[in-house]
């Protein structure tokens, strides 16, 4: 399949998976009752973010420009889908697809119906992926692999398939540098990066830095959207656990309600708590960011920092078809198989 046939097919697939609502709230209905992390409204923003940003010939087009034609031969390529997210592999497939190679995938048991649905609409327009794309219980016949998943899963994967090329991802998170200038709009915009998907995204914020002396008395109404989310009985189980375990042991907090925040040196963070360490000195924040590099997702900033792809509030779960997990270069790596 040549680079033009893929592109071209994106606006059809725009299209057919816009006009078909009521197979997608089938598809939703089965979502949310396999997997009760899976709300509605996060099904939805995933999808939402998937044609905004990667099914889209324009954007496409931009993109593969970067790259030259591939010439290697067709690779079978394994992808072991994680399911902390709905749709989190889809960045793959994609990649998988558009460089023209077959994507085996073994899917996370609790992500199982949105991305074969997408997948069936994307071959009623175009034929020829048929051929490409296939969904096993068990990865065998590949040539490569992507896997994506907890530390623990890592050393599995690590065990396994490190006789064949591959992309191995483990635990990372999203982090945020404020400068205690920004607004209650800005920092209403920072809590979508910290509770959308309940936080359970490599993407989300698990931890912000702020100046000495910061003042979280906004907090409250700034995060005053979310409320909903203790209402959730899973979500809620963690948030009181953790409390819990705060009171007990006598650990300083602050309990908004919905989110517990605590000073921790760690990045990632439990369920329903965002971690924070103060600061005084902007270039020492750099440095650690550079020295926990291997930690960290994305960087949340009203200004960019150097070596980083500036992540504006609120766009965590957007990201650009050349934003890679990990900062690997996923394309790359698949247009340079021997």
């Amino acid at each position: 399949m040549d680079r033009s046939s893929f592109i071209n097919s994106l606006p059809s697939l725009k299209q057919k998976l816009q006009s078909a609502p009521a197979e997608l709230e089938n598809i939703y209905l089965k979502s949310e009752q396999h997997n009760p992390w899976f709300i509605r409204p996060f099904l939805e923003a995933s999808l939402d973010a998937i044609l905004q940003q990667f099914i889209d010939p324009d954007k496409c087009q931009t993109w593969l420009s970067a790259y030259p034609e591939i010439n290697s031969s067709t690779k079978r390529v394994g992808l072991i889908m994680a399911g902390n997210i709905p749709l989190v592999g889809f960045h793959d497939l994609f990649c998988v697809l558009a460089a023209d190679h077959r994507a085996v995938i073994k899917l996370s048991d609790k992500d199982q119906y949105l991305l074969p649905f997408i997948t069936d609409q994307w071959i009623e327009v175009l034929p020829e992926l048929k051929e490409s794309i296939s969904y096993v219980d068990r990865l065998d016949k590949i040539d490569t692999v992507i896997a994506t998943g907890s530390n623990n899963s890592g050393r599995y994967f690590e065990y396994y398939f490190k006789q064949y090329p591959h992309l191995f991802r483990q635990n990372r998170n999203g982090i945020a540098f404020l400068t205690g200038n920004e607004s209650i709009e800005d920092l209403k915009k920072l809590g979508s990066d910290i509770f959308m998907f309940f936080g359970l995204g490599c993407r989300n914020v698990s931890k912000i830095y702020v100046p000495e002396g910061y003042d979280f008395s906004q907090w409250d109404e700034a995060m005053a959207d979310w409320k909903f989310m203790s209402d959730h009985n899973k979500y809620r189980n963690n948030l009181d656990y953790n409390y819990a375990i705060y009171l007990i042991n006598q650990v300083p907090h602050i309990n908004l309600g919905h989110l517990i925040l605590k000073e921790d040196e760690a990045i990632a963070s439990r369920i329903g708590c965002l971690h924070y360490s103060f600061y005084a000195d902007v270039a020492k924040v750099e440095e650690e960011f550079d020295n926990r590099r291997n930690e960290i997702q994305c960087v949340v900033s009203a200004a960019k920092f150097s070596g980083w792809d500036h992540v504006p509030f609120s766009e965590t779960q957007f990201p650009a078809l050349n934003q890679y997990a990990d900062g690997v270069d996923t394309l790359h790596f698949l247009s340079t198989l021997k």
